[in-house]
C-alpha cells in the first residue's frame, strides 16, 4: 500500500521517483526543509521505503545510497529515443529564436528609453530657441561694433594671462638651472639622458613661450590704436 503523499514517507518517495537519480540521507533532508523534516524522521522514511521495497539502494561501506525503482518508469525503444531527440533539436531552435526576438524587443525599448519624450523634446526646443536669441543678439551687436567685453573684464583677462605667463617663464628658469647642474659633469649624451627621463621640452609638444609673449604684446599695440 502506498504512503499517504503528505506524510513523511509519502513526501519523501515522490521526492525520490521525482528526481529519479541517486541521493544519500543528506541529500534527501536538504531539499525537503521547507517541509520541516528533520533528518532523523527522512533517514527513517528512506530506510522504512526500501525495506518495503518502494524504492532502491545500495550500501557503499557506512553510506547508503536510495534510488527510484526503475521498473515503474517507461523506458523508449530508440524509435521513442530518436524522436525525442528529434523533438529536442526543434525546441532547442524555437529556444534561440525566441531567445532572438526577446533579444531584439529588449534592445528596441532601450532605444525607445533613451530618446526624448515629448515633453522633453519640448523643454530643449525652448531652450535652444533661447539661446539662439542671445546669439542672434550678440551677433547684432558685434555688427554693430558694440564692443561684449567691458574695460574690467578685459584687465582681469589680461592680468590673469600675464601672470600664466610669468608663471610658465619661471618655472622654466627653475627647471634650465637644474638641469644644468644635473648634467654638468654627466658624461652621458643629453639628448638620449632626456628621452631616458621621458622629459620633453616646449618645443618637443610644438608650443614656444615666445609665442604666447608675441600674443600678449600684440594685444597690448591693438589696445593702444584703439
Amino acid at each position: 500500500m502506498a504512503p499517504k503523499s503528505d506524510s513523511t514517507e509519502g513526501i519523501v518517495l515522490n521526492f525520490v521517483n521525482e528526481q529519479n537519480r541517486p541521493l544519500n540521507s543528506q541529500n534527501v533532508a536538504d531539499s525537503l526543509q521547507k517541509f520541516n523534516l528533520k533528518k532523523a524522521a527522512v533517514q527513517k522514511a528512506l530506510d522504512n521505503l526500501a525495506d518495503s521495497g518502494k524504492i532502491s539502494f545500495k550500501e557503499y561501506g557506512k553510506q547508503k545510497i536510495y534510488l527510484a525503482r526503475q521498473d515503474q518508469f517507461d523506458i523508449p525503444n530508440n524509435e521513442e529515443l530518436n524522436q525525442m531527440k528529434e523533438e529536442n533539436s526543434k525546441l532547442q531552435e524555437q529556444l534561440a529564436e525566441r531567445k532572438k526576438a526577446t533579444a531584439e524587443v529588449e534592445a528596441e525599448i532601450k532605444a525607445l528609453q533613451s530618446n526624448l519624450t515629448l515633453e522633453e523634446i519640448q523643454t530643449k526646443k525652448i531652450q535652444l530657441g533661447n539661446e539662439v536669441e542671445q546669439m542672434e543678439e550678440k551677433l547684432i551687436k558685434l555688427r554693430q561694433g558694440v564692443t561684449l567685453v567691458s574695460p574690467e573684464e578685459r584687465q582681469a583677462v589680461e592680468k590673469m594671462y600675464t601672470n600664466m605667463i610669468n608663471q610658465w617663464r619661471r618655472r622654466k628658469r627653475m627647471y634650465k638651472d637644474v638641469w644644468d647642474a644635473i648634467t654638468e659633469n654627466s658624461p652621458k649624451n643629453l639628448n638620449e639622458f632626456k628621452e631616458e627621463l621621458g622629459v620633453e621640452y616646449d618645443e618637443d609638444v610644438g608650443v614656444s613661450l615666445q609665442s604666447f609673449g608675441d600674443i600678449k604684446q600684440s594685444g597690448k599695440k591693438r589696445g593702444r590704436c584703439n
